[in-house]
């Protein structure tokens, strides 16, 4: 990033530096109406919509980042349209405005509702659309009277970076311009990348070696197309602060944790019972460091917000200002196209029906207090919202800042009412989403509508195509979200005999039994033991028992017992064998489980879903994907998103409301956050590489640094950076890597497992042979060798960078019109 730029928040991508403000001319004239809102134009927005809010499902829950959509849809419609024949600008900017709205939507949805499953809550599809809706009509609602003042008399004052950088791409590509082969090559090429390892296990999703010498610590990489897009287009200067954080976490703060309790005999703030000395790193880090992160992120949040306070007051201050002064004007309305909102009475209709639906939507379960609430914050700050993105760009919207004040103040309000319920927790938290989603709604909003006055577009037009991207958007954000963390759960064997669970749903699960007739004496004559045979079967979908003192397979699926002795055991010993060989296996009862929600403040487990046998005690824990507390069973690494500003919102709300909060940790955070502050380094990006696994902020680093040495290499201004290859291809990367990730949730849960285990080819090709052998000592597989496994993987993850690198110095800019024939 160019010296002299204001700090970046961890919400967005920083985007281009605009040119100087000029007198404004519309690319096309008032008096022309070319084509301008079509069918198929709506429809390829919201199509594109759709597929970049579900790769900004997938990044915030994984690391709490957003990426700007509306130059890759841009490019996008532009070659899709010049492909089916012709198009005209304006089109392609409806386009644009409808596919940018579902990434504004999606970071509020993927930040905040996935609290819900930390507070003991599933995440229902009719909440999440609900929420996602209702806070993108209120944010485009919002932005209807406020365009002429902040757009339009503005102008020439608020540059509306991302805003700019659109209308540029959009004229460029209506002069001939525009590369849309090189997102679409970076999406084929994250995808399958993405499949080889997340679906094939050809090579291990994270890389990981301790450092000897010094206690838990571990240094690890994602090999992942998304996050590497994702750091070469935040830039060196933020993806190494974000690194730094997580080397504070898993170099620092980890080993002195395990080297200063090591001796200790009592656990500490963990509900298990463990002590520090038998902690894994990761463990070590969900127990203790967690809550250091988010101290330091909800501070740099608040600090990101503080700092913008005199922007704050002034924006709103100008804002209403320049809103009374438009409506002042005169009775006449503006008769020119590039003028026409739609009329205020669909602003004050709405608003009001909008108020009505949140206070009584039932899924929302939002009392009158907490509607007018949404209201104020959402007024306030889609307002504050719209200018600073005007000012300075999204990059530095403190979005989250105004979530976590939000929730700050709403539950406070809320203790002070004595609402202090896990169905006031609830409240709050979508409260506070709302708010979030309106506010960054309202930012993209005003991006866009900047975008169509720059090219001469029809306002009113371009606010419907905002509520049909919102609305389609909204429609598949929560299912997104649903799919992801079904795929991810796990059913985990966790009894606790003393807890008793009255929170029970209507719904069961019905576990399938076969009483096995095995013997140690038959294992150790196959060279093998009960440990081995657990782990082995595990990985093919079934869970050994053995407590009752007979051997006992248990499935969640229709299996019959013929079809649980066909299955093949890939053993340690590089043997394979099938269940029947080693014992008999017979029919036995089935057994169904009750679910049940651990909820509240003064609780013996940790709050979730649970299931519960017929005399009312806790057999089994449901860990969610999203925010999953358990990340490995029986050798088998599990799928965990981090969701970290889920996490941070979670515990806001059970800190304030139950107030158990473990505030000496808390306060470490704050002060780290502080200190950063002091030195001039900007707190936020670096608090979330301390919450986030550094596994997550290597990548992140990696594509940093191939951006440092392209934009060293290649030179140009900001803004030509922004339309580079190496960013329409980063952008490829992203929606690749990602909606292949969402596919294969899709595929676990359609066949309950069974498909992603038929194309996992180093269980599938097993131990022995040749081939078989090599992917399981090298690919994702609990056989796969410590030190060859982390090379092969990183060939691969080089590979990858390079085709980056090439591309990004290679290619040529989408910025760039084609020569003029003669």
């Amino acid at each position: 990033m160019a010296h002299g730029t204001p700090p970046v928040a961890e919400d967005r991508v920083p985007v281009a530096e605009v040119h100087a403000a000029h007198a404004h001319t519309p690319y096309v004239s008032p008096d022309k109406s070319p084509l301008e809102m079509t069918i198929r134009g709506l429809a390829l927005g919201s199509i594109l919509g759709v597929v970049f809010a579900a790769s900004s499902v997938y990044l915030a829950i994984k690391v709490g980042l957003t990426v700007s959509a509306s130059i890759p849809v841009a490019v996008l419609s532009i070659a899709i349209f010049r492909a089916l024949g012709n198009s005209s600008i304006l089109e392609n900017t409806i386009v644009q405005t409808a596919g940018s709205a579902g990434e504004s939507l999606a970071f509020g949805v993927a930040a905040a509702l996935p609290a819900l499953l930390l507070l003991g809550y599933d995440i229902s599809l009719t909440h999440a659309f609900l929420t996602a809706a209702l806070g993108g009509v209120l944010g485009v609602l919002m932005m209807i009277p406020l365009r002429q003042g902040l757009i339009v008399q503005e102008h020439g004052k608020l540059p509306y970076p991302e805003g700019t950088a659109s209308a540029d791409v959009l004229i460029v590509g209506e002069q001939g311009g525009t590369n849309a082969r090189t997102v679409i090559i970076g999406f084929l090429v994250g995808g399958v990348y993405k499949f080889l390892y997340s679906g094939m296990k050809l090579f291990k999703e994270v890389l990981s070696t301790p450092i000897k010498g010094l206690k838990s610590a571990e240094l690890s990489t994602e090999v992942s197309p998304e996050l590497l897009g994702v750091g070469y287009i935040i830039g060196p200067r933020v993806a190494a602060i974000t690194f730094a954080g997580g080397v504070l976490s898993y170099l620092i703060l980890i080993p002195a944790i395990s080297f200063f309790g090591s001796g200790l005999e009592q656990p500490l703030l963990v509900h298990n019972g463990m002590l520090i000395r038998d902690m894994s790193p990761d463990q070590i880090r969900n127990a203790y460091v967690l809550y250091i992160g988010a101290g330091a992120v909800a501070t740099g949040g608040l600090i990101s917000l503080i700092r913008s306070m005199p922007t704050i007051i002034g924006a709103f201050q100008r804002s209403v200002a320049t809103l009374r002064a438009s409506r002042n004007q005169g009775g006449a309305p503006q008769l020119l196209r590039t003028e026409q909102d739609l009329p205020i009475t669909v602003v004050l209709v709405g608003s009001l029906l909008l108020v009505l639906a949140i206070w009584l939507a039932p899924p929302l379960q939002v009392n009158f207090i907490s509607a007018i609430l949404i209201v104020i914050f959402g007024f306030f700050f889609v307002t504050v919202s719209a200018r600073i993105t005007g000012e300075i760009g999204s990059s530095s919207n403190p979005i989250s800042g105004m979530v976590v004040a939000t929730l700050l103040v709403t539950c406070l309000v809320y203790l002070l009412l004595g609402w202090t319920s896990s169905e006031d927790r609830f409240m709050a938290l979508t409260t506070a989403a709302i708010v979030g989603i309106a506010a960054s709604n309202g930012g993209t909003t005003a991006q866009d509508l900047k975008t169509a006055f720059l090219v001469g577009g029809t306002p009113r037009k371009q606010q419907v195509a905002l509520f049909v991207g919102v609305l389609t958007s909204a429609m598949f954000i929560g299912m997104v979200l649903v799919t992801l963390n079904r795929g991810a759960t796990a059913i985990i064997p966790e009894p606790h005999p003393n807890v008793k669970v009255t929170d029970l749903t209507e719904e069961t699960h019905t576990q399938r039994t076969f009483p096995w007739a095995v013997t140690a004496q038959t294992l150790a004559a196959r060279g093998t033991d009960e440990a081995a045979v657990r782990k082995a079967l595990w990985a093919q979908g079934y869970e050994l028992n053995t407590q009752s003192g007979t051997p006992e397979l248990r499935s969640w699926r229709e299996v019959t017992a013929q079809d649980a002795g066909a299955v093949t055991l890939n053993l340690a010993n590089d043997a394979q064998v099938k269940v029947s060989e080693l014992g008999t296996l017979t029919e036995g009862p089935k057994r169904t489980y009750k679910e049940g929600h651990v909820r509240g403040a003064d609780t013996p487990v940790p709050a979730g879903k649970y299931l519960i046998d017929e005399a009312g005690t806790i057999q089994y824990v449901v860990d969610p994907g999203i925010g999953g507390r358990i990340s490995s069973y029986e050798g088998q690494q599990l799928t965990r998103y981090s969701a970290p500003k889920a996490q941070l919102f979670a515990l806001i709300i059970d800190g304030i409301l139950t107030q158990r909060l473990p505030w000496d940790l808390v306060l470490l955070g704050v002060f780290i956050a502080l200190m950063l502050e002091l030195c001039g380094v900007s707190s936020l990006p670096f608090a979330v590489g301390v919450y986030l696994p550094i596994s997550s902020s290597t990548p992140l680093f990696v594509g940093g640094m191939v951006r440092y040495l392209v934009d060293r290499v290649r030179g140009g201004t900001a803004a030509e950076s922004e339309f580079s290859p190496g960013t329409l291809l980063s952008s490829g990367y992203i929606a690749g890597g990602s909606i292949a990730g969402v596919l294969i949730a899709i595929l676990e849960i359609a066949s309950d497992g069974a498909l992603t285990r038929a194309i996992n080819l180093p269980a599938m090709l097993g131990h022995m042979g040749g081939l078989g052998g090599f992917l399981n000592a090298v690919g994702e597989s609990e056989a796969a060798h410590p030190l060859w496994s982390n090379i092969w993987g990183l060939v691969f993850f080089a590979g990858l960078t390079a085709f980056l690198l090439r591309s990004a110095l290679k290619g040529e800019s989408a910025a760039v019109a084609p020569a003029p024939k003669k």
